[in-house]
């Protein structure tokens, strides 16, 4: 299932899983799933609609715990250090677990999110810094993460004061990947990629996540189809449910009794 790899010499986490399966009470969300992807490697997720793809991209990242086979993120196993794989790991747009608010401005988003950075990741040290200093530092925070996802705010209709419901769904996508890069990750997770794009959007989201994994962060990515940049493609199956339930119905409900956002 893996198509080619980039040199090692990225900071992003590897990826390897073998037999890896989650289950909810009604069922299978995906089970039988192997990995095997380098740091700094774009990883294309694909798979039927109901296949698990939204579960297993939240489970590589410690968010919902699996059930069988194993997995290992960097050098952290799965699922006994899932609260250090989230600490490496951030979620660009993910239905239903990181979704933007539509009332708020693109401005009031970052600033949440460099707030929530500091607060959670912060050293001792910052805190003794000037109001200033501070200031500086999550600007260039802010603008290294703008620039990793090719959001340029001068474009938009009002700037960084334009609302996120006047967005257009690129750029939406390019805000939620500039909020998941403020964390700095070594594993950066993205749904539905390239739902509801035009081919030249697609493109452009391709290659997004392309130059972030060149960068050296391992890009994980749920899609339609595997675009020819993927370095790895991960293919997920029906994998059934018991007692009549669905696997929408069993990933939904794996997701309410072990995830975490």
């Amino acid at each position: 299932m893996t198509t080619g790899a980039p040199e090692a010499t990225a900071t992003g986490a590897a990826i390897r899983a073998e037999g890896f399966g989650l289950k909810g009470p009604r069922g299978w969300a995906f089970r039988g799933v192997a990995v095997d992807a380098a740091p700094g490697s774009l990883v294309a997720v694909t798979g039927p609609s109901g296949s698990g793809r939204t579960c297993l991209l939240l489970a590589l990242t410690g968010r919902m715990k699996p059930a069988e086979g194993w997995a290992r993120v960097g050098d952290l196993q799965l699922p006994r250090k899932m609260a250090a794989v989230r600490r490496i790991s951030a979620l660009g747009q993910v239905p239903g677990v990181s979704e933007l608010d539509p009332a708020l401005t693109v401005a009031e988003h970052l600033r949440e999110r460099v707030m929530l950075q500091r607060r959670y990741d912060g050293s001792v040290r910052a805190l003794f810094r000037s109001p200033a200093r501070r200031r500086a530092e999550s600007r260039a925070l802010i603008d290294e993460a703008l620039a990793a996802a090719g959001l340029d705010l001068a474009s938009l209709p009002k700037g960084d004061r334009t609302s996120v419901r006047d967005l257009e769904r690129l750029e939406a996508l390019r805000l939620t990947v500039a909020l998941a890069m403020i964390q700095r990750p070594r594993l950066l997770a993205v749904d539905d990629t390239d739902m509801k794009l035009s081919e030249a959007e697609r493109a452009a989201a391709w290659a997004l996540l392309r130059s972030i994994a060149d960068g050296g962060t391992t890009v994980l990515a749920v899609c339609g189809d595997a675009p020819a940049e993927a370095d790895t493609t991960v293919t997920t199956t029906q994998a059934g449910a018991e007692d009549g339930a669905t696997s929408e119905e069993g990933a939904a409900d794996a997701f309410a009794t072990t995830g975490s956002a």
